[in-house]
């Protein structure tokens, strides 16, 4: 397996409490970022927000989908979220969101490796293939949670 390790931050004029809403609910995600193609709700998650699986189906300007589970580990509104990754990607996500005067920061951390072996034959030539493809479903869920919020977006790194 090739092991992969994305930090994203993404700045917007808005309310953590707002924000947070819009990062738990991945059922809609389809409808603001244009690369999840489908979210299927496979368990519900507890009453405290941990538990829930989720299959994700991801396409970004690569010729390839993506299709992954993510089962909720850590659920602590409105500051942090995290899931873990079985399927063609496996490994931990973490959304952490920081209240601030300008607005809330959110922090993806997402530390996977992919399971599918013609990824993992490539990783070593296409590792920067890889890399701007996962930027650019980063940037287009920065501008989509933007937009969605209808606030601007201060920040995307």
């Amino acid at each position: 397996m090739s092991a992969y390790s994305f930090l994203t931050t993404w700045c917007v004029d808005a309310p953590i409490e707002r924000a947070w809403e819009i990062i738990y609910a991945s059922e809609r995600y389809p409808k603001w970022w244009k690369s999840v193609r489908n979210v299927t709700e496979l368990e519900p998650s507890d009453d405290n927000g941990v538990g829930g699986l989720s299959r994700f189906e991801w396409r970004a300007r690569l010729p390839y989908s993506l299709e992954f589970d993510m089962r909720v580990t850590r659920c602590e509104p409105p500051y942090l979220l995290e899931g873990h990754a079985s399927g063609e990607l496996k490994g931990i996500g973490i959304w952490r969101l920081y209240a601030g005067k300008a607005g809330t920061a959110i922090v993806y951390s997402w530390d996977v490796s992919t399971t599918r072996r013609w990824m993992n034959r490539l990783a070593p030539l296409a590792r920067p293939a890889f890399e701007w493809n996962h930027d650019y479903v980063m940037r287009q869920g920065a501008h989509g949670l933007a937009e969605e919020l209808g606030a601007p977006l201060i920040a995307f790194d």
